[in-house]
């Protein structure tokens, strides 16, 4: 069974380095299930650190996590969750 799941964020801190890095190790824990982070119009894998970066997401800017397959909302939420801590 697919499932899928959107959820805002709004950013503690800017998309750089280091909240990169947790978003994608988070994503590393759902191998099966398909997550992006969008910005604006910009959309990026959440398994590249680099291409969250280039999205250009700053403090205070709302970010949409986007998943799809069977973890979808779980890995969702832990995704969004790893951007709501972000430092």
């Amino acid at each position: 069974m697919s499932t899928s799941s959107e959820i805002p964020v709004v950013l503690p801190a800017a998309l750089h380095a280091r909240p990169a890095g947790e978003v994608v190790r988070t994503a590393a824990h759902f191998p099966d299930t398909t997550i992006s982070v969008r910005h604006g119009a910009r959309e990026a894998s959440a398994r590249s650190a680099l291409k969250l970066m280039s999205l250009g997401a700053n403090t205070g800017a709302t970010v949409t996590v986007i998943a799809t397959g069977d973890d979808a909302s779980t890995a969702a939420e832990a995704v969004a969750e790893a951007l709501r801590t972000a430092e």
